[in-house]
């Protein structure tokens, strides 16, 4: 049976060395660093012993911006924030099950940096009232991402940081242990609610400084000594 509209094309990423890696599903971590979560309000863990579950959301797969691409400001909000985010990407399906930590951490095959634009007006509003707030994060054109990096290429991420500079002036840094979960612990969380795949994305969460774009900006994010993304957000 054919289809009846024209097939959507894959959203896909540009890899280091060659070759593009086809997006399946993007997944979002939420309050991953202590001091980003208290600039939102909420408390954060002592320790990990006390860090709890982790707070999961999406982004459509489309929602991805490549090739250091202009990003247009959104409709409907007047508060465009910008949250610097390591992206890991997975190269092989899991296994079914929990996964371990050395099975999680086996499936990815690269590594990049990205933005989780946020409607933070419209994520407030929805909070305010305790309803979900898709709409603050999964729109069009809100996951711009860099080329992806082999994991293998990029060495152990305890020793990297995260860096924006919106205009030339730094506006976001964090260094990747200060993550609350790290990646092989938000690959075993995820494995106990999904079914995780080789083209899944995950944006591991944001350090503090998260602030207003505005069209015209220019901004730079990188994983310091790996890769970088350019872009500008546009009226």
């Amino acid at each position: 049976m054919s289809d009846i509209i024209p097939t959507p094309p894959v959203p896909r990423v540009p890899v280091r060395g060659g070759g593009t890696f086809p997006v399946r599903r993007i997944f979002c971590v939420g309050r991953n660093f202590a001091d980003h979560a208290r600039e939102m309000g909420a408390a954060a863990p002592a320790s990990k012993a006390e860090r709890g579950v982790p707070v999961f959301f999406h982004k459509p797969a489309d929602a991805i911006v490549t090739g250091d691409a202009n990003v247009p400001y959104p409709p409907g909000t007047n508060d465009l924030h910008h949250e610097i985010e390591l992206v890991a990407a997975l190269g092989v399906d899991a296994p079914a099950g929990e996964l371990s930590r050395e099975a999680a951490e086996a499936l990815v095959l690269a590594y990049g940096v990205g933005l989780d634009l946020t409607r933070r007006d419209l994520q407030g509003a929805a909070k305010a009232k305790g309803l979900p707030w898709d709409t603050g994060k999964g729109f069009d054109h809100s996951a711009p991402i860099s080329e992806l990096v082999a994991a293998a290429d990029v060495g152990t991420l305890d020793a990297r940081t995260l860096t924006l500079r919106v205009n030339g002036d730094v506006r976001q840094h964090g260094a990747l242990h200060d993550l609350i979960w790290d990646v092989p612990d938000i690959l075993h969380e995820l494995s106990k609610l999904y079914a995780l795949k080789a083209g899944d994305l995950v944006f591991m969460g944001t350090p503090a400084g998260v602030a207003a774009l505005v069209p015209g900006d220019a901004f730079v994010a990188s994983l310091d000594g790996v890769v970088e993304l350019h872009g500008r957000i546009t009226g």
